[in-house]
């Protein structure tokens, strides 16, 4: 190599040291189809990212983070609270209506009182629709309200009582009370008479005022026995279910009754659950 060269090679090794050494973080533009350069803070992505060109492959590029939207939706309105809204609009428009009986305020509450009219026949419509779609819905297939249904219903509920009134003497008894100078006392005797004949149910009629009764001669005298049941001491007639199973009083009712209503009474305090029979 001639010597000039040689020289000017030594130079050029210098400056480019020199410039180096001064511009550490500085190379050459990227060329066609490499990656951009990334400007980073760190050392270690200053090395991979812009003196060897691996942008790509070891991420320099850094994902920023997603930016939440603050924004939040308008929490929607409950139909309680549209109901409410209503309901204070139609009290508002009348009570204007009633202080100012203008014609535009009378209007105003008349046409607001229809919507809600229409409103309420359109929710009667679907509600009996329904019904009449799910069985499981329909009341009146366990208590008929037509007339030929009722007929079937009070047919196959009265086969069912007598059922029971017929085996109802194995078990149970009846406490009657009354008492001499109780006009109710009259009429109510011989309907007890006459029901626990016709299921041969045994009476014993208990006087409370010492006085005696036509339709029971084999009474005795109250001896404190409605105390000692729980039943209210002062009013009579009084008839009450003795379970002898279970040595219980079921008090069945007070006053005047009529036998279908006693019998019933009695059909439902000894055979049916509460909320079964409804």
């Amino acid at each position: 190599m001639p010597a000039h060269a040689s020289k000017v090679s030594r130079r050029f090794l210098a400056a480019s040291l020199a410039f180096t050494t001064i511009y550490p973080f500085v190379t050459a533009p990227a060329r066609a189809g490499e990656p951009p350069l990334v400007t980073t803070d760190d050392s270690q992505d200053s090395f991979y990212c812009q003196k060897r060109r691996l942008g790509y492959w070891f991420y320099c590029t850094r994902p920023k983070p997603p930016q939440r939207d603050n924004a939040q939706a308008p929490p929607a309105t409950s139909a309680t609270s549209q109901l409410d809204a209503v309901t204070a609009e139609l009290r508002e428009l009348k009570a204007k209506a009633i202080l100012e009986p203008t014609p535009a305020n009378v209007t105003a509450y008349i046409r607001f009182q229809r919507e809600q009219l229409d409103r309420a026949s359109l929710f009667s419509d679907v509600w009996q629709r329904a019904i009449w779609q799910d069985p499981d819905l329909d009341y009146t297939l366990q208590r008929p309200v037509s007339t030929l249904g009722k007929r079937q219903w009070q047919d196959a509920r009265g086969a069912e009582r007598n059922a029971v009134m017929a085996h109802l003497s194995e078990r149970y008894g009846l406490f009657y009370f009354f008492a001499q100078s109780c006009g109710a006392c009259e009429v109510m005797s011989p309907i007890v008479q006459s029901v626990a004949t016709t299921w041969h149910i045994t009476v014993r009629a208990i006087s409370t005022d010492g006085g005696p009764s036509r339709h029971f001669p084999a009474y005795t005298v109250e001896t404190n026995q409605r105390s000692r049941m729980g039943l209210e001491p002062k009013i009579t007639p009084a008839v009450v279910l003795w379970d002898a199973a279970k040595g219980q009083a079921i008090p069945i009712g007070y006053g005047v009754m009529s036998a279908d209503e006693l019998q019933d009474r009695i059909y439902l305090l000894t055979s049916k659950e509460a909320g079964r029979d409804y």
